[in-house]
């Protein structure tokens, strides 16, 4: 299992999440069920925030990135760990502002806003854009000119870092589909356009080198590239970038495959990144910028944990056994999306060793709908309580009503209670939005 201190078997023999029996968490609110620890989501905000702190002088700022999870709650704990947000959608925006979240200390990410999005974020005043396109420049500066107003904002750029991680999640390379790229010279031009804006303040620069990433010798390589880009800017352009935004993309434990950090192993990527921005900022002759961070899966995916009911079993002689669940990828889409891998243990039985390899199906009508592959497991039996770990990261943001299931609630536990953050669904939310023409009645 994982390094932490909130995760552990208690002397039942029972998974305990945050202070929380797993065995009595599923009877209390059912299965499927999204937990989240509290305490360690702010544990890992802290670490963060302190690092930059302790490191840099204070002088940045750390942001959640909130599409990993998305909820009224998250964002008022975010806002009181004193950090920032990241937001890449109106419906984060939304969220956000609803939750009474500073609009000052979130940054709108997104490769092709719409205007209303656009809108929104300049009505409430959000405190930067990080921008991805040439039209979007256009819009914002016309909709800054009706309103009388100059919005600040970032460019995004590919300093062409290809970290090693999944190809879907690699998010710097030169034909991505986010941001101008460093080695073409269309960052260069991007950056000379936005300076003819009368109502946009470039800040400075954003870039992203992908997600999942344990090296810290990629984000190093990518502070080394956007300083001597910053300063090739400065030399010919004049204009010097008084912001940096390095992304997130810090790996979390899934399986022993990774490795196993504690929260203050993270303070070490930004100890490193820090060492990095100052020896380069003295290289290159230019002042070291304001840091921006972004971490959103390893702020919460290690504080998720999903509960599942065993239903069926099926063994086929000789190639595969499956556990079934009552969930799948309707409430975690990860493994359809790019066989994700993941630790399962039986909750009501954790202290028993394994003594099978299982892949763990949900109960979708796909042939794909596994949960997870080949995880070791005691000798499941149906009633049994799955606990599928780190799942607190791009489960429930991209779980669907897939074969009209419910998405499943969410519960926030610490010192040992629990409460809804998002509520079950019913069947009436599943036809609210239905409607039935006349000519069909």
């Amino acid at each position: 299992m994982n390094t932490r201190k909130t995760l552990r078997i208690n002397e039942q023999g029972h998974l305990e999440i945050g202070g929380a029996d797993a065995v009595s968490l599923a009877k209390s609110f059912g299965t499927p069920l999204y937990v989240m620890d509290e305490q360690y989501i702010r544990d890992m905000c802290s670490v963060y925030r302190d690092a930059i702190e302790k490191e840099y002088g204070g002088n940045g700022l750390v942001l959640y990135a909130s599409k990993a999870f998305s909820c009224l709650a998250v964002y008022k704990i975010a806002d009181s760990e004193n950090i920032g947000v990241d937001a890449v959608s109106a419906g984060e925006l939304y969220t956000a502002f609803r939750a009474g979240f500073p609009a000052e200390k979130i940054y709108l990410h997104g490769n092709n806003k719409l205007p209303y999005e656009l809108e929104l974020a300049l009505d409430h005043g959000v405190g930067a854009i990080v921008v991805d396109a040439y039209s979007e420049l256009d819009m914002i500066d016309e909709m800054c000119a009706r309103r009388g107003m100059v919005q600040k904002v970032l460019l995004r750029v590919n300093p062409g870092v290809e970290a090693h991680t999944h190809r879907f999640i690699q998010t710097a390379k030169t034909d991505s589909k986010f941001g101008f790229s460093v080695s073409d010279k269309t960052a260069e031009k991007i950056t000379e356009y936005a300076l003819t804006k009368k109502h946009i303040r470039l800040a400075g620069y954003h870039c992203h080198i992908g997600s999942q990433i344990f090296e810290k010798q990629s984000f190093l390589l990518a502070v080394d590239k956007m300083m001597a880009f910053i300063a090739d800017i400065k030399a010919k352009h004049g204009f010097e970038a008084e912001i940096l935004n390095l992304g997130g993309g810090y790996g979390i434990w899934y399986t022993d495959e990774d490795a196993k950090y504690t929260c203050a192993d993270y303070a070490e990527y930004l100890k490193a990144i820090v060492r990095e921005l100052k020896a380069k900022s003295a290289e290159y002759g230019v002042r070291s910028p304001f840091l921006v961070v972004e971490p959103g899966r390893s702020i919460v995916g290690e504080a998720g944990v999903t509960l599942y009911t065993v239903g069926a079993i099926k063994e086929i002689p000789g190639i595969k056994k499956y556990v079934a669940v009552d969930g799948g990828m309707f409430d975690n889409p990860r493994y359809a999306l790019y066989q994700a891998k993941y630790t399962a243990i039986l909750a009501n039985r954790a202290a028993e060793a394994p003594t099978e390899v299982v892949s763990v199906a949900g109960k979708c009508c796909e042939s794909g709908d596994l949960v997870c592959a080949d995880v070791s497991l005691p000798k499941a039996e149906r009633g049994d309580i799955l606990a599928v770990l780190s799942t607190g990261a791009y489960n429930y943001s991209m779980a669907s009503n897939y074969n009209r299931n419910f998405i499943p609630p969410v519960v926030l536990v610490r010192d040992g209670k629990a409460e809804y953050i998002v509520k079950p669904q019913t069947y009436e939310d599943l036809v609210r939005n239905d409607v039935i023409p006349e000519r069909l009645k």
